[in-house]
């Protein structure tokens, strides 16, 4: 091992992100692709179990979504491509080889623009290509303290879209941001579910660090797996710069190897040597032909590319006025800003100033309460009760002050729960906001008769007692006093009080 003098070191990191295509039959078999909620072994045939004598056809529905996802990275389609034999031996392999592409890929050369720290950094795409997912493995231990693997063949042959990135990233949160920027991305052009939790979407990290200033990359480099969400991606890489630092400090220089996350413990651990390109002893798949891609083809599939996230949240900023960091989070998914532009068309033609604040206020509702709620019941915004029009109903009520904040917040819940309109709720709870001087000036008094303490800190300047009494006064109407009302009135009522009290009383 090459040894080393304490230094200052910088953080390198690649990722190859594998994506689940959508696709309704698997990459090389008629079997469905739609596995994930299927009984064990149920979605299989020949091809993809690896039988002997079987011929694999390909998706043409997976290379386009392919093509498509690398236009919408700004990668150069090749004309040419071919399939490889990817060989390695391990349980979940039925064949013993991956069909998948090495030296003449779909696309290379593509780029990512990300946001971090106020600044856009570009992130070098270095190619996208395709491949067969492998079956899965499910470890158990039995009651008498044996440990066994299960095989489930359904995922084998599902078709799995790799995108491997440069090393270019320096730090676990440019890491996160891209991989957020590209799940968005999937998103939007529609070739993938993106779900971390059932594995559509997988991330694995190439992780190193060299020193400060040298041009040069590591020779060896830890690859990270089994991370399932962008927090235990962060996490992870976090974790694995400060392990390889405190090596590089003692003298030692990491290994290149394949560490697996446990994120129960906050840590990684050594699973294999990794493996180099050459061990897998690619050589070209004898059974598919090359395939050649024309410029017609590929033209024909970029008029397909809808809005961008980029774009969108460019025309979020320019045609609704949003803040740049609320546009950014709305184009996190095409469900989710969908909503919200639903949301703000469904409170008629606006324009100028009464169109941006309609939007900013649908849009703090989304990030806001919309959100905790979503996350709260783990489901997404198409799955929920709520519909665009049913936010704008409770916004135009709020707009009338119809009802208040704090009443809104709760008929808001109660239609998430239930996916009731707003003003039926109001109407039918009595929730609707008092605005009248006459029905609130008893509730002012009362409260001002038993609070003396506040009346006194009033009296001798102190404002927030104004914000106190304002307070009990909402407390006892169950949050429907109109607030501007009810501090008017406060402010009049001690006032009037004040100039009854006999003068020793306020000296």
């Amino acid at each position: 091992m090459t040894t080393v003098a304490a230094a200052g070191y910088e953080t390198i990191i690649g990722l190859e992100v594998h994506a689940q295509l959508r696709t309704k039959s698997k990459m090389f078999c008629p079997c469905s692709a739609d596995y994930a909620h299927a009984p064990p072994d149920t979605h299989v045939c020949p091809v993809c179990m690896g039988l002997p004598g079987v011929l694999p056809v390909i998706n043409r529905q997976a290379i386009e979504y392919s093509i498509l996802t690398a236009l919408a990275l700004n990668c150069t389609i090749s004309e040419h491509f071919k399939f490889d034999r990817k060989n390695y031996p391990y349980p979940d392999l039925m064949k013993g080889y991956q069909i998948s592409q090495y030296d003449a890929p779909l696309s290379r050369r593509g780029w990512l623009d990300i946001e971090v720290e106020d600044s856009v950094k570009r992130v070098r795409i270095n190619r996208v290509h395709l491949e067969e997912d492998t079956a899965k493995l499910t470890h158990r231990t039995s009651p008498w303290g044996e440990t066994y693997s299960l095989v489930d063949v359904n995922r084998s042959g599902v078709p799995l879209m790799e995108i491997v990135s440069e090393p270019d990233m320096r730090s676990p949160e440019e890491a996160r941001e891209y991989l957020v920027k590209l799940h968005s991305i999937l998103l939007f052009v529609g070739v993938s579910t993106g779900s971390m939790e059932e594995g559509s979407f997988r991330c694995d990290a190439n992780i190193s660090l060299r020193r400060l200033g040298d041009p040069d990359l590591p020779r060896a480099k830890v690859e990270v797996k089994n991370m399932n969400s962008f927090r235990a991606v962060y996490r992870a890489l976090a974790y694995e710069a400060e392990r390889q630092r405190g090596l590089w400090e003692s003298g030692v220089e990491p290994a290149q190897e394949t560490r697996g996350w446990v994120e129960e413990k906050g840590i990684t651990v050594s699973q294999r040597s990794k493996e180099y390109a050459h061990d897998y002893r690619y050589f070209p798949e004898p059974d598919l032909p090359p395939l050649v891609v024309t410029p017609e083809w590929v033209e024909r599939l970029r008029g397909q590319l809808t809005e961008l996230p980029d774009a969108r949240r460019q025309r979020f900023i320019s045609q609704y006025g949003l803040p740049g960091y609320d546009a950014r989070l709305l184009v996190t998914s095409p469900a989710w800003a969908d909503f919200f532009e639903a949301a703000v068309k469904a409170g008629g033609t606006l324009n100028g100033d009464r169109l941006a604040a309609r939007a900013k206020a649908v849009s703090n509702w989304m990030l806001g309460e919309f959100s905790r709620l979503l996350n709260d019941a783990a489901v997404e915004v198409t799955q929920s009760r709520i519909m665009p029009q049913h936010l704008s109903e409770l916004l135009d009520m709020v707009d009338a002050s119809s009802v208040s904040g704090p009443v809104a917040k709760a008929v808001f819940e109660e239609m998430f729960r239930t996916g009731r309109r707003a003003p039926d709720l109001v109407a039918e709870k009595g929730l609707a906001q008092l605005s009248e001087a006459s029905l609130l000036k008893s509730v002012i008094v009362q409260v001002i008769a038993e609070n003396p303490k506040a009346v006194a800190d009033y009296r001798v300047g102190k404002s927030q007692a104004v914000t106190f009494l304002m307070g009990q006064v909402m407390k006892a109407t169950r949050g429907r006093a109109n607030p501007n009302v009810v501090r008017e009135l406060l402010v009049n009522e001690l006032g009037a009080e004040t100039r009854s009290q006999p003068v020793d009383k306020l000296l």
